[in-house]
């Protein structure tokens, strides 16, 4: 027996199509039917297209007119393929694609080809795809990052593509050779047809906005203050010397902004310029980040990432680089040297916690951060030496170190250091687990409150380029678009 519930929980749409199925195998209008029931056609086509739910007592009435029964109007039969499709489509017009898009929903008439209808439905079944392809999950961000990581670990984290790419920009600004100029980065910009303009209400999640129909990049007015101008400036303008197009997953996003850092580092340093400078450090055995990053006028990490893409090609040493958060947590890295790096079970190293016994986060307790701090340590794979500074960041403190195995410390400056280290984080009472006093007393008098990450329960941010808010990146230029 149908009730009253029973129809409501039907899907209007549905009702609507069979109601309006019957009626024209009937062979009965629209205004047929409404005169029959004692209602306004209007009234009657509200009712077909599902924008209003029938109730049981004009069912009873239709069902009645038409010659059937409200079981076989609710009844999940199929509907005919093109009732189906109007369904499907007026379905995805009330869903959160058309919305985001800014389509709003229209009436189907029956004069919009049944190709047009299917066409509308494979289109939505794209861009709902690319959608969730975008959406990734940690877990999948993850992934991506361990295959990215392996990749720059066959090429000794060296992009032969991206050298041979700078050295062609340096060459069109007739670089003389050296450490980049602000002239030069200036030239640079110029050769690829931009101006630069520095604003105080650059969105706030963007580093820069490039304007790419009138040929002008915006910076922040902040950044000359408190950082190097000319690493905002080519960062920028990386992605168009790359040709990068819209990422289309977040694989992509991942390692267009690895390209990216890449390029801007091979441009500062050039490889030409830098090579022999590391050859002849190695010759005297004095290779220090530090006289590297001095030589350049470059951050620390900086110097430190581009010594890793050259070390391994050009000088046959091994290295491990980290970039670890105050709090413990790896934010970057990257090996070629068999240092056992913490990893989760997908093999992802970055947001494991880093040994408390490692350079890494030792360094966060020296108070002399004028100087490099160095040590050496023993792990389950070998002893292991490392240079660390400490920087700041937006995101608080970061350490930033580079290791290579003991055997290559000869070449170093600092392999004199008397600090050592033992680790055993593979083991869980390393430092994973309190000492056994101390846990006994507080085991069960603490409870900390943890802040949790933003991301830990939802998805990565969606959208051609994740995190950033392209309404304000809209308004931005066109507030800031030339008359």
């Amino acid at each position: 027996m149908v009730t009253a519930d029973t129809a409501e929980e039907v899907d209007a749409l549905t009702i609507g199509r069979r109601i309006r199925q019957l009626r024209t195998a009937a062979g009965m209008t629209l205004e047929q039917l409404a005169t029959a029931i004692d209602r306004a056609p209007s009234q009657v086509s509200m009712i077909e297209t599902g924008k209003r739910e029938p109730k049981l007592t004009q069912l009873q009435q239709i069902a009645r007119v038409l010659d059937t029964t409200i079981d076989q109007i609710l009844a999940e039969q199929s509907l005919d393929e093109r009732a189906a499709m109007e369904i499907a489509v007026e379905r995805a017009m009330k869903g959160q694609t058309f919305q985001a898009l800014g389509i709003a929903p229209f009436r189907i008439p029956k004069t919009v080809p049944d190709e047009a209808l299917r066409a509308l439905l494979a289109l939505h079944g794209e861009i709902d795809k690319l959608r969730d392809e975008r959406a990734a999950t940690p877990e999948e961000a993850r992934r991506a990052n361990v295959e990215l990581r392996h990749l720059m670990r066959r090429q000794d984290n060296h992009f032969a593509d991206l050298e041979k790419k700078a050295a062609e920009i340096l060459a069109a600004v007739h670089h003389p050779g050296g450490p980049l100029t602000q002239r030069s980065a200036s030239d640079i910009a110029a050769h690829l047809g931009f101006t630069l303009h520095y604003a105080p209400d650059l969105p706030q999640s963007t580093r820069s906005v490039a304007d790419l129909a009138h040929g002008r990049l915006y910076l922040s007015s902040r950044v000359p203050g408190k950082g190097d101008a000319r690493t905002a400036v080519l960062q920028a303008l990386s992605s168009r010397i790359l040709g990068h197009s819209e990422p289309r997953s977040y694989a992509e996003f991942l390692r267009q902004r690895v390209e990216t850092n890449y390029l801007t580092g091979a441009l500062l340093m050039p490889e030409e310029h830098l090579v022999p400078v590391l050859k002849d450090a190695k010759e005297r055995r004095a290779i220090s980040i530090e006289d590297l990053r001095d030589a350049y006028s470059v951050s620390y990490e900086t110097a430190a990432h581009r010594f890793t893409n050259l070390a391994t090609r050009h000088l046959d040493i091994p290295v491990h680089f980290l970039k670890v958060h105050e709090s413990g947590t790896i934010t970057k890295a990257y090996e070629n040297d068999d240092v056992n790096f913490p990893t989760d079970r997908l093999g992802s190293i970055e947001g494991q916690m880093c040994c408390r016994k490692w350079t890494s986060r030792v360094v966060f307790e020296e108070e002399d951060r004028f100087n490099p701090y160095y040590q050496y340590t023993d792990t389950g794979n070998g002893t292991y030496w490392c240079t660390a500074r400490v920087e700041p960041s937006s995101e608080g403190l970061h350490s930033v170190s580079v290791g290579v195995r003991f055997d290559d410390t000869k070449w170093f400056i600092g392999r004199d250091t008397p600090n050592r280290g033992v680790s055993k984080h593979s083991v869980e009472v390393c430092c994973r687990r309190a000492p056994a006093d101390l846990e006994k007393r507080w085991r069960e008098q603490s409870w900390p409150n943890v802040r949790t990450p933003r991301t830990l329960l939802a998805t990565l941010p969606t959208g051609a380029f994740p995190g950033v808010d392209t309404t304000d990146v809209y308004e931005f230029l066109e507030a800031h678009a030339p008359a």
